[in-house]
């Protein structure tokens, strides 16, 4: 490699190991801890390329990328962030950069990047690229803030620049086809095709070769794997292992759970198996209760950029959307909130207007039920098995039963509390334990005990 490379980095080792490793590699390196510093090399016309963390002692990373782009277009920056969520790489893709890694970084990795970054460094950067999370009319939001998102966010940004195939599955409705697109959108492929297909698009001897020529190398989603004939799948699984010479990347989602594609007659085993070097599953809208107000107010925000008028949800209308099971998911969200927009008679949305939407509203679910007949064993074991599958290969860290039983007694106790109006001696005896062993548990669990529920 040939060129000056700045880095900046609060991390001492991170600027050790990177000055020496692109040193022997025949760069020039200036190192610095500063926003500040990098920004006055900049702006001397230093560098040929930028590495920069995001979360810097001075600043933020990638506020300066504006800047940059705007004094010296042809300076790429690569980003490098420990906050390795997929909302970190849409800001870094929102802000220009040149690349983004989530930490821990693979050194060889960078450095290949790095090298690019130099042989290209007279290109004009790529501005033109699609904004993963954009307002578009037909595109779900990833939007959440509750664990159960921020977890996926995790994983995305994992899987993201590997070639490993992926399998994503959810419910209907959560956004899996917008999950697919978002790890090619941010990945080596994204200036290549994304193509999604069916079954009926390769039914025929020929359909596979067609689809190859369409993704040129870029990233072939197959939409529900699940519903997709024997034969289909057969002609499938002989094309991942025979490719061609531009092998894509391959994706598949499915409406199925893992269990019921591996234990049932949907999917055949070595498809699942090529299929499977990922899974991620979207999670419900029940299982992020927290986020359906953030969303809400978003669909809200939109539907006032397209011009219908000012509306947010009033109190009462806002805890009816919280406790509604959402069969239908975010996409049935969208639907009840654009409704909503038009007709509601005044800029404060209500209860009653809530409950005429949802109770218009195709194949739902109950209103403060679940709508679903899952079994509580079968859900928590659901819940456990996505808890170890998110740790990858690691095993999850030690204290683990202490720690399950901990996050299901709390709200146990805070429900049957509810239940009994606040009286304790009723709780105790719903939950079939000493009076003063459920004082001590409201203590050690730090149950905050409201007006309803006083202490006896």
């Amino acid at each position: 490699m040939d060129g000056t490379v700045l880095v900046a980095d609060d991390d001492r080792t991170i600027r050790t190991v990177l000055t020496q490793a692109l040193t022997r590699a025949g760069c020039k390196v200036h190192a610095t801890s500063s926003l500040t510093t990098l920004m006055r090399w900049v702006g001397e016309g230093k560098g040929d390329v930028v590495i920069s963390d995001v979360m810097m002692p001075d600043g933020n990373g990638l506020e300066m990328l504006p800047k940059i782009s705007q004094d010296r277009p042809d300076l790429p920056v690569i980003v490098i962030s420990a906050q390795n969520t997929i909302m970190t790489a849409i800001q870094a893709a929102e802000a220009e950069a040149y690349d983004y890694l989530p930490k821990p970084f693979d050194l060889p990795d960078l450095m290949k990047r790095t090298a690019k970054a130099l042989e290209n460094r007279n290109r004009t950067p790529r501005r033109d690229e699609p904004v993963v999370g954009a307002d578009e009319p037909d595109e779900l939001p990833l939007v959440g803030k509750t664990p159960a998102m921020q977890a996926l966010y995790r994983l995305v940004a994992r899987v993201m620049n590997t070639d490993l195939p992926v399998l994503i599955t959810g419910e209907s409705g959560t956004g899996k086809s917008l999950i697919a697109k978002a790890i090619h959108d941010f990945s080596d492929r994204r200036t290549l095709p994304f193509v999604t297909v069916t079954g009926a698009d390769l039914s025929d001897l020929e359909g596979p070769a067609r689809v190859l020529a369409r993704v040129k190398g870029g990233t072939l989603l197959i939409d529900e794997i699940a519903d997709v004939s024997d034969e289909v799948q057969a002609r499938i699984v002989r094309m991942m292992d025979s490719p061609g010479d531009h092998s894509p990347r391959f994706m598949a989602t499915s409406q199925e759970s893992e269990a019921a594609l591996t234990n049932g007659d949907k999917v055949r085993q070595d498809l699942f198996y090529r299929l499977s070097g990922a899974q991620i599953t979207v999670p419900g809208l029940r299982e992020r209760v927290e986020d359906i107000a953030l969303l809400a107010d978003h669909f809200l925000a939109r539907a006032e950029r397209e011009g219908a008028p000012k509306r947010w949800l009033g109190k009462d209308a806002a805890e009816l959307f919280r406790v509604y099971s959402w069969p239908g998911n975010v996409r049935q969200l969208e639907n009840a909130i654009r409704r909503l927009s038009l007709t509601s008679r005044s800029e404060e949305i209500t209860r009653a207007e809530v409950e005429v939407v949802l109770g218009n509203q195709p194949d739902t679910g109950p209103v403060l039920r679940g709508g679903s007949a899952e079994k509580l064993g079968e859900s928590v074991a659901r819940h456990l098995r996505r808890y170890f599958d998110l740790h990858g290969q690691m095993l999850p860290p030690p204290g683990l039963h202490a720690r399950i039983v901990r996050e299901v007694e709390a709200p146990l106790i805070e429900i049957a509390l509810d239940a009994t109006g606040g009286n304790q001696a009723k709780c105790a005896d719903l939950l079939g334990i000493n009076r003063n062993t459920l004082r001590k548990k409201i203590t050690d669990l730090d149950i905050r005990v409201t007006r309803r529920r006083k202490l006896m």
